[in-house]
């Protein structure tokens, strides 16, 4: 029996946004396709950057929504169509975490949106809270700086690399629960 799987890494579309901390989700999910070889190219039916991975039967649509960040539930809603998605484990999510130190890869199963509105609209379109989240720290603005200037602000090359271990890592997390598993990625990666 054939199984399907979704990635969307979560960020905007266009070189603007490329390196804001809200690009990150994004950013994790090209590594992974990287890694594996695969090209996300415009998909104009599921309004997203698609790469497909088929191992066999089974398949893992990565996919990169060009629909803006809160309105990525629009997106998701194509993809659903498309492939037929109908498990909420079978839906796995790369986002920026405000609630997480920059440098820190956690994965949930399920759970609130913490006010990141690319997850309510997630939550819209999936219509269930219950799907698999590989959360990117990025932490809180210090001072007055609002979260939506932090989130967009664009980041310099060192501030960039600073960031390129965690991307990295939940490229990791994303292999670990593609091969075996949400509950074993949670072991492997949550403990640190």
């Amino acid at each position: 029996m054939r199984s399907v799987k979704i990635v969307l890494g979560l960020g905007n579309p266009g070189h603007e946004f490329e390196s804001t901390r809200h690009n990150l989700g994004a950013k994790a999910l090209s590594v992974d396709c990287d890694r594996r070889g695969l090209r996300l190219v415009p998909s104009l039916r599921s309004r997203s950057l698609l790469a497909e991975y088929r191992d066999g039967l089974d398949v893992v649509a990565f996919a990169f929504p060009q629909t803006y960040m809160n309105n990525s539930g629009e997106a998701l809603k194509g993809l659903m169509r498309r492939y037929k998605l109908s498990s909420a484990s079978d839906l796995v999510v790369v986002h920026d975490e405000l609630d997480l130190p920059p440098g820190v890869v956690r994965i949930k199963s399920g759970g609130g949106v913490a006010g990141h509105n690319g997850l309510k609209s997630i939550v819209a379109g999936f219509g269930s809270s219950e799907f698999v989240r590989v959360r990117i720290g990025i932490g809180r603005p210090i001072g007055s700086q609002s979260v939506v200037d932090y989130v967009l602000a664009r980041l310099g090359s060192r501030d960039m690399a600073t960031f390129d271990g965690s991307i990295n890592l939940a490229a990791d997390a994303l292999d670990v629960i593609l091969a075996k598993g949400v509950e074993l990625a949670m072991n492997e990666f949550n403990g640190n």
